[in-house]
């Protein structure tokens, strides 16, 4: 299961009218902004892992005690600590605040929703994500690069690559 599917069916679907209810948004909007957040977020963290920096990607992973409750639990989408902890995962996975507001810029002008609602959502997205890899972690299913290889060909590369190409489209 990709990340953007394991977010869309949290919480058998809750996880998404929990977002949409926490930025006025309906259900499509969100997903439709999802669709846009999670790519750009995994593309970050493929390329901190393409960069070399594994230890700051799994120290992401590390840096929250059970960390899948983010993911699984109804009030912590709505929990300042949520936001707080996407704030330290979008430092480390963009490097700089006009990475991401570049994000939610690039993302609003793909929904047609507001840019600023879309900065407010991004760190509570992330938190989602590193929490979906967590979950996927402490599954032992291949591991972190075995998640970030989507294809399964043994290199991340070519997922990297494609990942941002896709994103730059949009």
């Amino acid at each position: 299961m990709d990340f953007l599917q394991m977010i869309m069916s949290a919480q058998g679907g809750g996880a998404v009218q929990q977002l949409a209810q926490r930025f006025g948004l309906d259900e499509g909007q969100t997903a439709s902004a999802l669709e846009h957040l999670v790519p750009a977020l995994m593309g970050g963290m493929q390329q901190n892992v393409r960069s070399g920096d594994l230890d700051g990607v799994l120290g992401m992973l590390g840096g929250s005690e059970n960390a899948e409750q983010f993911l699984e639990s109804a009030d912590a989408i709505h929990a300042p600590e949520t936001t707080d902890t996407g704030n330290n995962i979008l430092g480390q996975l963009f490097g700089s605040k006009e990475v991401s507001r570049s994000v939610a810029s690039e993302a609003s002008a793909n929904t047609g929703i507001g840019t600023d609602i879309l900065k407010q959502m991004l760190p509570v997205v992330a938190t989602m994500v590193m929490s979906g890899l967590s979950k996927q972690q402490n599954s032992s299913q291949g591991g972190l690069l075995g998640m970030l290889d989507s294809n399964n060909d043994g290199s991340i590369a070519d997922d990297v690559l494609g990942l941002a190409a896709k994103f730059l489209r949009r």
